[in-house]
């Protein structure tokens, strides 16, 4: 099949319109298609699928639905300055973001030629052999729902901390303990619960401009941190390049600086949530793909100047990350003031919401189209679709359920609970890798299709593939491993057996029944649709 085949090519070819789509001419004027644009629905249709969603998300908003940085940075900012020290943070994310933009590329490759609500869960069983599609489709997709309810949790966790954070920098007296944090946890994702079960037309409107904001206040930040700083209290280039220190009680300096990819990774993961909008996006097989790998390159070269500057004005770096717990906010505060530091610590923690609301919108999104693959245990509960909001309300308040259960590993080791953070990247991660070798493996196959996208790297893709899996696969080795040494209940890192568990749960429900009734991702088109795509195909 051809790419014009494929797409169309906007002006006289005849395209089969779908009873009940909704076509690329309604809705706003974003959707109009001129010459050599995508038409969604034909291509959903030559997927196997009709989209249950109204395509509310244009360019802008799909950018911003992507784009994450500044408060992932200020979550996790402390553990590669206290683990490596200032050395680990500037290097770990200038070698991360750089490879990780072959992860970027790779995934966005994937999403332009899969355009649907599952993603790369989708596009892993497109990419076998009908034989091995239903355990492909299956590892993938709990792997992949695993790493976005971790992120989701994590992300969450993250900002009660960063709110109770601001607490004890108001009132130096609050001592924050586990209970006060997990309350204000639930309280949270309730809230993320309830705004994600308004119409698609609300969650594009409170996602347009959420870029500028994310952008906007870290070049403020990063601005004021400078102005706010003595010229002779900032370090110089010889220490913030150089200067490393082992906190992890491991007896290789390396290890301890390596640690701070979790930053970097954890920061720059979920690339496909994008993906997971596909069916709700104008344009998706070019606007998601776009979204993502312009995310990546911006998160990459943006947040690697910030974390620069923070190392620059950190003063005494063996006095972080404070009272607050957080050396980001630490920073802030030691240079701009109690005022200053929480008049911007506040967009910060917006930044937060939002990037918790995005990830509780394309994590139910996974868990609709799974279930609507038939692969949970629930008779395609989670895979209704809400007649009046047209957005899958079950399956946002089944990610909020499963988080609040994650969040609970904090009453029995606060190591514990910051594993899911590990977990995010490492269960996602592998599931990126998936795809990526079944296309490369099954290359040519007769039960196999891959018809490039829009984007399309061509000659190079092979090259970038084979980075983005050794990148992968060694980054994920690293996040699995231990912080702290010697080992104890308190100081295991709990990814890996968790990741694990959950997989060999889920493996030995396939084996023992899952195999029965599920068979990889399902049409959900009519005889008549398939009948009237047929001469496409």
């Amino acid at each position: 099949m051809s790419d014009a085949e494929k797409y169309g090519d906007g002006g006289n070819t005849p395209l089969p319109q779908l009873s009940g789509a909704v076509t690329p001419m309604e809705g706003n004027n974003d959707a109009t298609l001129g010459k050599g644009s995508v038409d969604d629905e034909v291509l959903l249709a030559k997927l196997g699928y009709k989209s249950e969603f109204m395509r509310e998300f244009g360019n802008l908003e799909t950018f911003s639905f992507a784009m994450r940085m500044t408060a992932s940075i200020a979550t996790t900012f402390t553990t590669p300055l206290t683990y490596g020290g200032v050395a680990s943070v500037v290097w770990c994310w200038l070698a991360g973001s750089i490879m990780n933009i072959s992860l970027g590329a790779s995934i966005a490759e994937i999403v332009s030629a899969y355009p649907t609500a599952g993603g790369l869960y989708t596009a892993s069983a497109a990419l076998v052999p009908r034989t091995y599609r239903p355990i492909v489709g299956w590892v993938t997709g709990y792997l992949n729902i695993l790493g976005q309810v971790a992120g989701v949790a994590s992300t969450e966790w993250g900002l009660s901390g960063m709110i109770l954070g601001a607490v004890v920098v108001c009132r130096e007296t609050y001592v924050i303990e586990v209970w006060h944090q997990f309350l204000l946890f639930c309280g949270l994702l309730v809230m993320h619960g309830l705004l994600n079960s308004l119409p698609t037309a609300g969650l594009a409107r409170l996602t347009r401009y959420f870029v500028f904001i994310n952008i906007g206040s870290a070049l403020i930040i990063i601005i004021t941190l400078l102005a706010c700083t003595p010229r002779s209290e900032m370090h110089p280039g010889t220490y913030i390049f150089t200067e490393t220190i082992n906190g992890t009680g491991w007896p290789s300096n390396g290890l301890a600086v390596l640690m701070g990819l979790l930053s970097v990774q954890w920061t720059m993961t979920d690339y496909d949530a994008a993906a997971h909008i596909s069916e709700e996006v104008h344009r998706a097989a070019i606007a998601a793909p776009v979204a993502i790998f312009v995310a990546v390159l911006n998160t990459g070269a943006i947040g690697w100047i910030l974390n620069i500057v923070l190392c620059v004005t950190a003063g005494d770096v063996s006095e972080l990350p404070g009272p607050s717990g957080n050396a980001f906010l630490g920073i802030m505060y030691l240079r701009m003031g109690k005022a200053g530091a929480m008049v911007l610590w506040s967009f910060v923690c917006l930044i937060a919401a939002f990037t918790v609301q995005t990830a509780l919108q394309a994590n139910s999104r996974t868990v609709f189209a799974f279930s609507r693959d038939g692969a949970f245990p629930d008779r395609g509960l989670f895979g209704r679709m809400n007649q009046t909001t047209k957005t899958p309300v079950i399956a946002v308040w089944v990610v909020v359920a499963i988080s609040v259960l994650m969040g609970v590993l904090a009453f029995a080791s606060l190591t514990a609970v910051n594993a899911i953070f590990s977990m995010c990247a490492v269960a996602l991660d592998l599931s990126y890798i998936i795809p990526v070798i079944c296309r490369r493996i099954f290359d040519g196959h007769e039960e196999v299709n891959f018809t490039p996208g829009p984007f399309y790297m061509r000659g190079w893709g092979l090259y970038v593939n084979i980075i983005m899996v050794v990148w992968t696969l060694f980054e994920v080795t690293i996040l699995a491993f231990p912080a702290s040494w010697p080992l104890t209940w308190d100081t295991f890192n709990y990814s890996a057996p968790i990741t694990g568990a959950v997989m060999a749960l889920s493996l030995v429900w396939y084996f023992a029944a899952g195999r029965r009734y599920y068979d990889g991702p399902k049409s959900n088109l009519s005889t008549e649709q398939k009948a009237a795509i047929e001469p496409e195909l």
